[in-house]
């Protein structure tokens, strides 16, 4: 007879890579877990992993069972979570990976509200602008701007009217002057970050007679975005981001929007998961939080006036 934790063994290991660190996460030893994978082959009559001194990998008919070991385990959770009924169903821990600047500057406090809303939740905030792996990391779910380029992943919209804005803090505008049209960037310090590891230096705009790009320059450039948005109101330069990331600094003053005639490039916020069944009640309704919040942004924008 199968074990439901030879089980959770086999997907773990499948999902990391590694039985080791599969055993970590478990909280078992290195050896519960060996001993569990040889029970589940012995039980299957195959070899689910090809194993070397240095590798681990899934032999093709590990992976067609995985497909089918998921599904058991998943239906099984489902089922506990229906029975435990609604408390369970707005409780417990719930892992979060955001951009760092809309997480710093944006959704921090609207998390604090969530939070004194559902008590029984149990935040987990990671902060970053790289790409998280959804399959390996012990993450449930991440915001992320623009869509995934794995097509696998589940993505929801939360902000899909979302634009970047050009903005400076008053300081540099007093310095340097105002640009009067797109092609006068090329005049201005212009503040660079990072985008999938690459320098987002190619700005690019919708105005009446179709799109524009242009390619920009600047002193400065980070891979954190929050960092570029600091340098911004401190004055060092011109920058070009999301406006839910700046719509406070604009409304405080602290940076003026530039140009607010011409749109800026979309930037749809959507949330992301790796399956489906991971849109647990909580993250439903840490989504539709978090969308009525940027909903209220969004009607402030420059571009609605």
């Amino acid at each position: 007879m199968l074990r439901l934790d030879d089980l959770q063994v086999f997907v773990r290991t499948a999902e990391v890579g590694s039985l080791s660190a599969a055993a970590r996460l478990l909280d078992i030893s290195p050896a519960v877990a060996s001993a569990a994978l040889k029970r589940l082959e012995h039980a299957l009559q195959v070899r689910l992993f090809a194993r070397s001194t240095r590798s681990l990998r899934l032999t093709t008919e590990g992976e067609v069972y995985l497909v089918h070991a998921r599904q058991v385990l998943q239906s099984l959770e489902a089922g506990r979570q229906q029975l435990a009924g609604s408390k369970s169903a707005i409780s417990g821990p719930l892992q979060l990976s955001v951009p760092s600047d809309f997480g710093r500057n944006t959704l921090l406090p609207w998390l604090d509200t969530f939070m004194q809303t559902h008590p029984q939740v149990q935040l987990r905030l990671l902060l970053g602008d790289r790409v998280t792996d959804l399959f390996r990391e012990r993450v449930d779910i991440a915001l992320r701007y623009g869509e995934p380029e794995d097509s696998s992943l589940v993505a929801l919209p939360v902000a899909p009217g979302n634009r970047r804005v050009l903005c400076a803090a008053p300081a540099y505008l007093q310095r340097h002057g105002e640009p009067r049209q797109i092609s006068d960037l090329r005049e201005h310090n212009c503040l660079i970050y990072m985008l999938g590891g690459r320098a987002y230096e190619r700005w690019r705009f919708h105005e009446a007679d179709g799109e524009h790009s242009l390619q920009v320059a600047g002193d400065r450039l980070s891979d954190d975005a929050d960092v570029v948005r600091r340098w911004a109101v401190a004055g060092a330069g011109v920058v070009y981001k999301s406006w839910l990331d700046v719509a406070g600094d604009v409304h405080a003053g602290r940076l003026q929007v530039l140009l607010p005639e011409v749109r800026g490039e979309p930037t749809p916020l959507n949330l992301i998961c790796a399956h489906r069944e991971q849109l647990s009640k909580p993250v439903h309704l840490l989504r539709e939080f978090v969308q009525a919040r940027c909903a209220e942004l969004l009607a402030q924008a420059p571009w609605r006036r």
